[in-house]
Parts: C-alpha cells; structure tokens; sequence
C-alpha cells in the first residue's frame, strides 16, 4: 500500500485497551470484530463438550486475530484473555469488507493468515495424537522462546506470565506432569521456572527433546 492509504486503513480502526486477566471476547460470541495486538500479550481459550479448558495460541505484538470475523454469521472459536495489559487495533466487519473491496491486496493477506493458522493447529493436533509428553512440552517451550524470548543473564526469558497449569492446558497434559517435567529439566540445567516465569537456560538441550534426537538428555 502506498502510505496515504495505509494511513487510511490505520484511521478505520478502534483503539481498544484491556488490562491483565479481562477478556477481549468470549468462545461462542458473534466474530463481529478483526484485531491487531499492538502491545502486550493474550491468550486463547476453548473449553471443549466435556469442559476442558485448551490453550490454543499466544498472540504477541503484531499478530492479526481472528481473520474469519471478516466472513459473516462465523462464532469466535475461542475466547481470547489478556494475559498483560494490552492495546489493540480493531476494525468490525463492515469495515474490513470496505477495505477489502478498495484494498483487494488485504484479502491476499488474510488467506496467508488463516493459511499460516491452519497449518499451527495442524501440527498441534499432529503433536497431541502421536507425540510423547516431554516432547509437547518442549515444543511448547521453544514456539513461546521463539514468539516472546528475551535474551537475559541467565538464558532467554519467555516474557510472558506462564502458569504450569497454562502449559499444561497447550499440550493436553496434568499440571502434575508438567511440574515433574520441569523439575527433571531443572536438574538437568535446561531450564530456570518459577510460580509464572521460564528460563530458558540449555535451548540445544530441549531442541533435542523435541526432535528426539539420540543425544537428548
């Protein structure tokens, strides 16, 4: 786009701005509104027919969520929770179609991101049919180092509040299982956890794990 109509399309927006723990919109809602995550982080949610809550994805800064609002009669698939404070974009469907019709280079944009999207379920549901459990779990640990990793002292922080529970509810697991995982990897010196805090201290050690390579600890 040429910056006169980038500008335009920055102008349609809402700014919304949640704080920690509040809830942008709920699983089942009408998908009425398409977002951009400026600043901070969320997660989403879905409880499935037997009342599991799953963790689907993290959104970080930058990320355009949920595309399929564009289309109508579509529900929210998931709820979304800020999990910091965050600011956000947001347009409502009127308004993206709008823009879709003067800007057909936005719909281009929108079939990457469902097709960048279906692809992440794809693995994850890959992951949880045929993969071991320290194996999900690694590669839970490596998608958010790679999403929100900041490099401290004493490894690469993910930078973002993360409960045992949370990552157990992203790899289909027990919050027994994950805190046993956690404290045989400490031991190892893979990572550092804490109530809502990783360390990555070892990132080569949990690659292993997560490819099974031989020399995986």
């Amino acid at each position: 786009m040429e910056p006169a109509q980038l500008d335009g399309v920055l102008k349609a927006a809402r700014r919304v701005n949640i704080g920690r723990g509040e809830y942008l919109f709920f699983q089942g809602d009408p998908a009425d509104r398409v977002h951009l995550l400026l600043e901070g982080s969320l997660k989403l949610t879905q409880v499935t027919e037997d009342g599991k809550q799953v963790v689907m994805k993290y959104i970080s800064p930058g990320e355009v969520f949920p595309v399929l609002a564009v289309l109508e009669g579509v529900v929210y698939p998931t709820s979304a929770e800020a999990v910091t404070d965050s600011r956000l974009m947001a347009w409502d469907r009127k308004t993206m179609t709008d823009l879709i019709a003067h800007h057909p280079g936005i719909a281009l944009q929108v079939l990457k991101v469902v097709s960048r999207h279906v692809g992440e379920f794809q693995d994850r549901l890959r992951e949880l049919s045929t993969e071991r459990v320290e194996r999900r779990i690694a590669r839970a640990l490596l998608r958010l180092t790679s999403q929100t990793g900041r490099k401290t002292e004493e490894g690469i922080l993910i930078d973002l509040p993360l409960s045992r529970q949370d990552l157990a509810e992203m790899t289909g697991t027990t919050l027994y299982t994950v805190s046993r995982t956690f404290g045989q990897w400490e031991r190892q010196g893979l990572i550092r956890a804490s109530r809502e805090k990783v360390v990555v201290l070892d990132p080569h050690g949990l690659v292993a794990i997560a490819e099974d390579l031989p020399d995986s600890r």
